[in-house]
């Protein structure tokens, strides 16, 4: 199955695992609660679909690379104690608490999650003398003597033969014991998280067109030529800060992402043209209506007179420059709303204590925060909402105590006037990305009359997540069907 449809089955028998009935009994019994063995190939998404699953079920998460840990780190070190047996004072050997379970109730301790999972990468490439503890927690969810807590999901991953000299295999025993999962490459289902992720538009539209290039591993003799998924995501970032410094890109640089030489270089010969038409075209320019009559005919004429591969490069810059602006755009609505929402707190509580002050709501505010962020209960997106307010609400005492405003009416003053002028801003930010987009329509319509383009260019505005609301909201998917209206009103 591909990345995607293991992220479902992991999440379902979390589900299930930790399920009760209604005398309180798990609805799966512990024994019948079979750890998930996840194999595939190196870069393939098997570590951030673990960080992915325990933020959307709202668990905890302790994560360890196995190669990097001793046989004393999984079973704890041994001590002599004291022990009474049959009338008869004797020294016994017993274990110090596992590192790795110590660190599962550290977790529990630190976020107040008591469900989680133990996730233990590369397990089936252990050291010899660690790979019988590692066959043990497979079979009996112990190290040692000691069990994982109940309602702790065992995820343990490796990798392929063919693509680890170091694997071991498992036994017949130890399958029986693990619901198996192989997972391989899928280059539609690596697009759609792509699109989440922002990745560069060079590497998506290049991947569209040179699927083969998306994932293969070759080994010959002493020398190792592969390209993965995780190599292309973080070129794709890479690409991106190199382009915010304007350093130069380079084949050395891309083949240390993409350690094959022939996909090195075609993908270099590929962005040195994706980088020229962004040049040539100023997609920016465009969307924000600066040029001349004359400059944007110009433009017009260029596009229209393009290859089929520079018409694939000008959709992607449209597509890639709208999602950028209208993510930002989707990010000060989500801030004004929430500064709004601390105004509403602010004034409720002067009403209740005429004696509190902006500052100690501030300090209990951050206080707050500090402990959801440590327990780990707010998604990336709230954690990032919320320290871009924090940054409003410190500048806004600041500026109370240059002001002198310090009585609740004039901070509940200065507090309203920073939240009008936040809904502005992201109102402003609304607007503009949604002419933005109607320019880049027309400009698809008059440079592409009839043509494919304009079709291609909505349905990427349809498949993207934070595009397709604007298509909804600004009713800019008039001239759909009712249909496909529906369809994306249902996503």
């Amino acid at each position: 199955m591909n990345i995607q449809e293991a992220k479902e089955t992991i999440k379902q028998a979390l589900q299930a695992y930790f399920a009760r009935d209604e005398a309180g009994f798990p609805l799966v019994l512990l024994r019948a609660q079979r750890p998930i063995l996840l194999i595939g190939p190196p870069g393939i998404g098997k570590t951030a679909i673990m960080e992915q699953i325990a933020e959307e079920c709202g668990v905890g998460l302790v994560s360890y690379t196995m190669t990097h840990h001793t046989r004393q780190s999984a079973m704890g070190l041994p001590e002599i104690c004291v022990r009474e047996i049959e009338g008869k004072t004797v020294h016994a050997t017993e274990y110090t608490m596992s590192e790795i379970i110590a660190s599962i109730y550290d977790c529990m301790e630190q976020t107040g999650k008591r469900q989680g999972i133990l996730f233990l990468d590369e397990i089936n490439c252990v050291s010899e003398t660690l790979a019988p503890v590692m066959l043990q927690l497979l079979q009996e969810k112990k190290f040692g003597n000691q069990r994982i807590p109940d309602d702790w999901l065992i995820v343990a991953a490796g990798n392929p033969p063919q693509y680890n000299k170091s694997v071991r295999e498992f036994d017949v025993a130890t399958l029986d014991r693990v619901r198996k999962i192989e997972v391989v490459p899928d280059l539609s289902v690596w697009l759609s998280y792509a699109e989440s992720r922002q990745i560069h538009g060079a590497v998506t539209t290049y991947l569209t067109a040179h699927s083969d290039q998306f994932y293969f591993v070759s080994q010959e003799a002493d020398e190792k030529h592969f390209v993965t998924a995780r190599g292309w995501e973080d070129l794709s970032a890479v690409l991106k800060s190199y382009e915010i410094l304007h350093f130069p890109v380079d084949e050395a640089l891309i083949g240390q992402y993409l350690q094959e030489e022939k996909a090195a270089e075609e993908f270099g010969s590929y962005y040195r043209i994706y980088e020229k038409y962004g040049q040539d075209y100023g997609v920016e320019e465009i969307l924000s209506g600066r040029l001349s009559k004359e400059a944007m005919a110009e433009k017009k004429k260029m596009a229209e007179n393009g290859s089929a591969e520079e018409r694939s490069v000008l959709l992607s810059l449209f597509h890639a420059a709208l999602q950028k602006n209208a993510s930002a755009c989707r990010k000060q609505e989500r801030a004004a709303k929430e500064l709004s929402e601390c105004l509403r707190q602010f004034t409720g509580l002067c009403r209740e204590k005429k004696e509190e002050t902006y500052v100690s709501w501030l300090r209990q505010k951050e206080q707050g925060f500090a402990v959801c962020k440590r327990q780990g209960l707010l998604k990336k997106e709230e954690e990032e909402t919320k320290e871009q307010v924090f940054r409003k609400l410190k500048k806004m005492e600041e500026t109370a105590k240059k002001c002198r405003r310090t009585d609740p009416d004039q901070i509940t003053e200065l507090f309203q006037t920073v939240c009008d002028l936040e809904q502005e801003k992201a109102q402003k930010e609304l607007g503009k990305v949604k002419q933005q987009i109607r320019r880049a329509a027309a400009f698809l319509e008059d440079s592409f009359p009839g043509g494919a383009e304009v079709v291609l260019f909505e349905a990427n505005l349809a498949r993207s997540r934070v595009l397709r609301s604007f298509l909804i909201e600004e009713k800019l998917s008039s001239e759909m069907s009712p249909t496909e209206k529906e369809r994306l009103e249902g996503e």
